[in-house]
């Protein structure tokens, strides 16, 4: 005898309450992220304020332009609209390890312990890349790369670059060389999910090198420095992925994968 549809158990019934509580979670964590930015934004507002920032961003390129050329703006509100941007951008990676915080304790209970031992690991160290990969761009690249173009520019020419196309040009650059960076944690999260093997890693070597530097013509500017400082570091850090994969895999095995491989040692 056939249940009347009215009258078969729902499927869903009692889930609602629990994925009404994850959702009421997650927008906590991000309340909290958010007040970390804002916190930190209204901070650097008054010290070192937003145009101290911009100053301070803008010095690669102004210490190598010709004596008395500065920046312009040619929008009327961009004074005001850039260095609140650079603000906003300087105030999350500031804040962001009480982001990635708040993004680690949402997900960690609905974790496994082995699996927590590979989470948060990668979360700082992802965290630690990224950051060095903006600082290497910003004290090493940015610097050899304005004095490259200076080098070459016309002398009937006088630099006067405007901030929203510079601000947009760092912001590439940026993004760029920090992602960059993030090589080994992308090596070390492949080859934990099983998806390639460190020999395979190892074989693919060759046409990562190739990727790299294939990256690296689109994404800089068409200069050979910039494009050297971007795809010599993704191979070294590729070779860091592959040597950190390797320990890492060791030391985040489930329990019971590493009492089903003991006797066989």
């Amino acid at each position: 005898m056939s249940l009347h549809p009215n009258d078969r158990p729902d499927e869903l019934e009692g889930t609602e309450q629990p994925f009404v509580s994850h959702l009421v979670e997650l927008r906590d964590r991000l309340i909290r992220a958010l007040i970390a930015v804002g916190v930190v934004f209204a901070g650097l507002f008054f010290w070192p304020t937003p145009a101290g920032l911009y100053d301070l961003l803008a010095a690669p390129l102004v210490a190598h332009l010709p004596q008395g050329a500065t920046l312009i703006a040619t929008n009327v509100i961009s004074p005001f609209i850039v260095p609140l941007k650079i603000t906003l951008l300087a105030s999350f990676l500031v804040a962001l390890p009480v982001v990635l915080y708040q993004v680690w304790a949402f997900v960690a209970p609905g974790l496994y312990a082995h699996e927590k031992k590979m989470v948060l690991p990668l979360v700082v160290s992802s965290t630690i890349l990224f950051l060095v990969g903006v600082a290497f761009c910003y004290f090493f690249v940015f610097g050899q790369l304005f004095s490259f173009i200076q080098q070459f520019a016309p002398k009937s020419i006088t630099a006067a670059p405007d901030i929203e196309a510079y601000l947009s040009f760092v912001m590439t650059m940026f993004i760029a060389f920090g992602l960059s960076f993030e090589v080994p944690i992308v090596v070390v999260v492949l080859a934990r999910m099983g998806v390639v093997t460190v020999e395979k890693l190892r074989e693919f070597r060759s046409y990562f090198i190739v990727m790299a530097f294939v990256i690296a013509a689109i994404v800089t500017p068409p200069d050979v420095i910039s494009q050297l400082a971007l795809a010599i570091p993704m191979c070294l850090l590729y070779e860091a992925g592959i040597w950190a994969a390797q320990i890492f895999i060791k030391r985040t095995r489930a329990p019971e994968a590493s009492e089903e491989e003991g006797p066989a040692a």
